[in-house]
């Protein structure tokens, strides 16, 4: 591609998502270190611990559909910064607080009748369930209003004090030589952490809303001007479009997680720990994606299509081009850094990691093109499809690759599933955006 058309992609690149790229990097950082101090407690306490976030992944997922309603409620609202915010943010909060306790009794009963490692220790998960999902309901107002940098403060605080906690466990376990032990430890660190950042970032943006909205009512009353509404709209009216989004992201969960358990089924927990990092490297690729689709967010949801599909042209290149230029420097590290990071025992990872990169890679366009489809169209069962497509070829062809190639017959089977999947992906985007295919890389970014 012309070094004129990176200079128009570099220009149109929303300042946004460099702040939010910054705060990207931190987050990595802190998750790389995390990574590497639960990693050196060995691939035992590694695969433990990444079943452990994948099951907290899902609860989050499943119920991620309160906060992007709200991120819908405010992005198709022009005037939404003239009405009254507050109540409706007290509603999805509560509602939030509501479905994590329902959650935490199965987590409970599951961590009762388990007899193995994580899933035995699914107690503690349950006790922070009805605070985790608050940050994902609470940053759903900032995303929509595409205000990124609360988003921002609560991703990174939640890792820097989960980081601090395994400090604290590293010394307190020192000299511990039972992995299940130092299992335990290391889960109390991370439910610890979250739940902390959980709390203070609902109290921050109930607060946050009541002064806004104490601030325009002083505001209109000084003008003359008639009160302020309160934004009109109520979740459980549109709980099928709620309930949509969650299941469509638990599918897309599984899209991404599914092959650490079929590792696990077919091998053990050892080969998951080493399998997770491969997995946790590559999609350090999605770091700017998610950065540009994040701050594009309340843009792709504009009502007008034309201005929605150019946003999403944009993310796309933005996403797809630098994803690709990435991926190689990002595997010459790590064939470098892993085992020197993290012992000898992770030089498994790394072809993994190299099979995985390619489709990796290609599904950086995925989050663009799901934005499209959820937050401008409405119809987030379209970003399930495709995520269910991508598990279907995936966990297929893991079925039959993982029982002989171990994990690397699982990054094969994920990496060509990504490949199929954003394929029919930018089919569907095309045609409901009413776009030729040469839209995707022709040099004009407005569409017709």
């Amino acid at each position: 591609m012309s070094a004129s058309v990176w200079g128009r992609l570099w220009q149109v690149l929303p300042k946004a998502a460099l702040g939010n790229l910054v705060a990207k990097l931190l987050i990595v950082s802190l998750g790389l270190a995390i990574t590497v101090m639960v990693a050196r407690q060995g691939p035992r306490v590694q695969g433990a611990f990444a079943l452990f976030v994948a099951v907290e992944a899902g609860l989050l997922t499943l119920f991620s559909g309160l906060g992007l309603w709200l991120a819908r409620q405010m992005s198709q609202q022009v005037d939404v910064r003239s009405a009254r915010t507050l109540p409706m943010l007290r509603a999805v909060l509560r509602a939030a607080v509501g479905l994590g306790a329902v959650a935490s009794l199965g987590l409970l009963a599951l961590s009762w009748g388990a007899k193995t490692l994580p899933y035995s220790q699914l107690w503690l998960l349950a006790l922070a369930a009805p605070f985790l999902l608050l940050v994902p309901t609470a940053t759903g107002l900032w995303l929509g209003e595409g205000r990124m940098w609360p988003i921002n403060l609560a991703q990174v605080t939640a890792p820097a004090l989960v980081l601090t906690g395994l400090v604290g466990v590293a010394w307190i376990g020192e000299g511990t030589t039972r992995s299940t032990s130092m299992v335990v430890l290391v889960l109390t660190a991370w439910v610890s952490g979250k739940s902390l950042v959980a709390v203070v970032t609902a109290i921050y943006a109930l607060r946050n809303a009541s002064q806004r909205d104490e601030e325009l009512a002083e505001h209109l009353r000084l003008s003359d001007r008639p009160p302020m509404p309160e934004v009109q709209a109520v979740w459980w009216h549109q709980w099928p479009f709620v309930a949509t989004i969650g299941i469509t992201n638990v599918v897309s969960l599984l899209n991404y997680r599914a092959s650490l358990f079929l590792v696990e089924h077919f091998r053990d927990l050892s080969t998951v720990g080493t399998y997770s990092v491969a997995v946790s490297v590559a999609e350090l690729l999605w770091l700017l994606s998610s950065s540009v689709t994040v701050s594009l967010y309340a843009r792709i949801g504009h009502p007008d299509g034309k201005v929605a599909a150019s946003m999403t042209v944009q993310a796309v290149r933005i996403n797809v081009l630098v994803t690709l230029a990435a991926a190689p420097v990002l595997l010459g590290l790590a064939w470098w850094g892993l085992p020197w990071l993290m012992g000898k025992a992770y030089t498994a990872s790394l072809w993994p990691l190299a099979a995985l990169l390619p489709g990796v890679a290609a599904y950086a366009a995925a989050s663009s093109l799901s934005a499209f489809y959820t937050n401008h169209l409405g119809r987030p069962h379209l970003s399930g499809g495709i995520a269910g497509l991508s598990l279907l070829v995936s966990f297929g062809l893991g079925w039959v690759l993982v029982p002989h190639w171990g994990a690397l017959g699982a990054a094969v089977s994920s990496s060509l599933g990504y490949v199929v999947a954003i394929v029919v992906a930018y089919g569907v985007f095309l045609r409901h955006a009413g776009l030729p295919v040469r839209a995707l890389w022709r040099a004009s970014l407005t569409p017709p």
